[in-house]
């Protein structure tokens, strides 16, 4: 009997503290509960407060362009890029140009206008994604890719109630938000590399795939659309529009195979000047008469210009008033320690030793750049090539690599094409210069250094309104180079009048520009023309033959 009474004793403990168990756990759960909702609703009054507070739109906001009409400048690219967008077929493009220049909003005002055309294949709702390769996170192993898709597998945190049933959820990125629309991606340039090799077999099968090592076709636990996922793919058919400030050899081959590529200009002053007057228009501010000239020298883009504005804007608030002048920009530029942007002007005024060449700046905008050389007799012969840079830096998206400059080689090549015209090396001392600290790379500065050195040998002034670019070799041959649009943008601002440049290198568009621009092939018939143009302004006839040392000294 008193083994039965044991037995319901311990019964009874077990049931009492299973019940106690129980409505500790339920408490505990409906502790967290209600603290859990408690916290939401404090969040939630957070975030409401904080989207009652609101500040002015910024001008930035307010000078975005409405309508392609209103971006300046950029006329010539912009029909390029609507011949791209808007027909049929539209193509994958890439816009090259220097920030600020109104690439994105080009872009996503093309797409709007391609989505109006009866025989465009975007449709209405098409979308314009935007992301910036700067910025996008990245792991190689696919736990995270904004760009093209993820995958959560259940061992990863986060993984959620599909870890908890061992199954691989599949995160769609931007190439299928974009699916129907465009992909605009920012400094493209600046992409992994396991990224770009991604986007562009996503580009070629217009599908994005996944893979993951948890997923299996005879798992039923797996919803049909998961199995649709990794079996078929996400749809991905959408539009690459890519902006980058890297010229077009610092992108990969396989990219710019596949892409239709434009080119947006630097903006020349009177483009700033209208986008500073605009501004000014749009904040209601007066000013000056020549205040927006004198913007266009601090400023070089149109987010320049805008700050500038609003700066000058915020100074008449802060005085009272509501227009500015002359001495508010001087305030404004000493205060931001903006510097005037060099606007070189020529001279015809001919030199000796002297020459105008034609590079081009790292933001893919173009540059008049002199070039010195002067010649002594010396016991000690030697050759000097200062005002350059000896090692630069090669920033791609495989690394980083340093080279040496072969400007110098260049110059050795212009000495050995200078002997054919009587030049004899081991009698001189030769010094060329690269004045006004922009770094040279050389070889499209061969036939300006070569000009110089010719002209420093024989004593025949350069005029001063010309300017020449090209590769010269040793044969005398004047090879093409690049950049030679934006050489002769940056020409026709300085004021030149003639450009010299490789046959190779000749576009008919060339002659509508508002200079004269003439191919030349070989150096003694560059040699012929720059100076016998120079003898008929002075004899009114043309002079024949090829010019030589002796000659020109006579």
């Amino acid at each position: 009997m008193s083994g039965w009474f044991l037995f319901f004793a311990q019964m009874l403990f077990f049931l009492l503290g299973a019940w106690y168990f129980l409505r500790s756990g339920s408490r505990r759960k409906g502790g967290r509960d209600s603290i859990s909702m408690e916290e939401n609703e404090r969040e939630m009054e957070k975030l409401d407060a904080m989207r009652q507070v609101g500040l002015t739109e910024p001008l930035t906001e307010q000078t975005r362009p409405k309508s392609l009409g209103e971006i300046v400048g950029q006329e010539r690219g912009i029909r390029a890029l609507r011949a791209a967008l808007c027909g049929p077929n539209p193509q994958h493009i890439i816009i090259y140009g220097p920030p600020g220049v109104g690439k994105t909003a080009a872009a996503r005002l093309v797409l709007e206008e391609a989505k109006g055309r009866r025989n465009s294949p975007f449709s209405i709702n098409a979308k314009f994604v935007e992301v910036d390769a700067t910025t996008l996170q990245f792991d190689e192993r696919s736990i995270a890719d904004p760009l093209l898709g993820s995958v959560h597998d259940p061992i990863y945190q986060g993984a959620g109630a599909f870890g908890q049933m061992g199954i691989p959820r599949p995160q769609p990125g931007a190439v299928s938000e974009a699916n129907g629309g465009v992909l605009f991606i920012d400094e493209i340039g600046e992409l992994h590399p396991i990224q770009m090799n991604r986007l562009l077999k996503v580009l070629e099968d217009r599908v994005a795939k996944f893979q993951s090592s948890y997923y299996s076709r005879e798992n039923k636990r797996i919803p049909p659309y998961i199995h649709e996922i990794f079996q078929k793919g996400l749809p991905a058919d959408f539009r690459l529009i890519g902006a980058t400030t890297r010229s077009p050899s610092e992108l990969p081959a396989a990219l710019r195979s596949r892409c239709t590529e434009i080119f947006f200009d630097g903006l020349r002053p009177e483009a700033v000047e209208q986008i500073a007057a605009d501004s000014m228009e749009r904040v209601g501010l007066q000013y000056e008469d020549g205040l927006c000239g004198k913007i266009a020298l601090y400023a070089g883009g149109g987010r320049d210009t805008v700050r500038l504005v609003q700066s000058l804007a915020s100074l008449a608030e802060m005085k009272g008033r509501n227009w500015v002048g002359s001495a508010d920009l001087e305030w404004v530029a000493e205060a931001g320690h903006y510097q005037p942007y060099p606007r070189q002007k020529v001279t015809a005024v001919p030199r000796v030793g002297v020459v105008n060449g034609l590079a081009v700046t790292g933001g893919m905008g173009g540059a008049v750049l002199t070039v010195e050389v002067k010649m002594q007799k010396s016991t000690a012969p030697h050759l000097q090539v200062t005002g350059i840079v000896e090692e630069e830096e090669i920033r791609s998206p495989h690394g980083v690599s340093k080279r040496k400059s072969n400007a110098r080689s260049s110059a050795e090549n212009v000495l050995t094409v200078l002997e054919g015209f009587g030049f004899d090396r081991s009698q001189y001392a030769v010094h060329i210069n690269f004045p006004g600290g922009m770094p040279v790379d050389g070889p499209s500065a061969g036939t300006a250094m070569f000009l110089a050195a010719y002209s420093a040998f024989t004593g025949a002034a350069v005029p001063g309104d010309v300017a020449l670019t090209g590769e010269i070799s040793l044969t005398g041959n004047i090879l093409p180079v690049g950049g030679v649009t934006e050489k002769l943008q940056a020409a026709e601002e300085a004021g030149v009048t003639r450009a010299y440049i490789p046959k190779a290198n000749w576009q008919g568009r060339y002659e509508r520009l508002g200079l004269e621009v003439v191919s030349v092939e070989k150096i003694a018939e560059l040699l012929e023309m720059v100076f016998a143009k120079k003898e008929e302004k002075q004899a009114g006839m043309p002079q024949r033959g090829i010019l030589t040392a002796e000659g020109l000294q006579k």
